[in-house]
């Protein structure tokens, strides 16, 4: 079952990492593992926020054919012109150390992202057992 949480202010980021966490205890993860997906996140949940304008984030618990959460944000922001560029470490469009993008994508076991300017931006990220 998918749930969607919306990421319009800082409190919604804080509550998309609660419900992570929760999600990543049902699923069995190791502390290691939940310490990580809640990480990811965060991370994602505020570049929503900051640099797409707000959006959605679907949390969904996995179980076959790996137990694990699934997370997809999706924002309708100015978009990503040169998405290989935004995973590099380092690198930022505002104040932040430029590590949001790359670091949930290391870690993660799933990672995808599409993006275009002013289409917006999806990032979907998982992490199993």
């Amino acid at each position: 079952m998918t749930e969607r949480l919306d990421i319009r202010k800082s409190e919604d980021v804080v509550r998309v990492r609660q419900r992570v966490r929760a999600l990543a205890l049902e699923a069995g993860l190791s502390l290691v593992d939940q310490t990580k997906i809640v990480t990811a996140a965060s991370e994602l949940a505020r570049n929503t926020l900051d640099y797409g304008r707000g959006g959605t984030v679907d949390v969904e618990l996995v179980l076959s054919p790996r137990r694990g959460v699934r997370l997809s944000f999706v924002d309708d922001g100015p978009g990503i012109a040169d998405i290989e560029l935004a995973l590099r470490d380092g690198y930022t469009s505002g104040g932040g150390l430029g590590l949001g993008l790359g670091g949930a994508k290391r870690l993660s076991s799933e990672f995808s992202i599409r993006s275009a300017p002013g289409e917006g931006t999806t990032v979907t990220i998982a992490r199993f057992k």
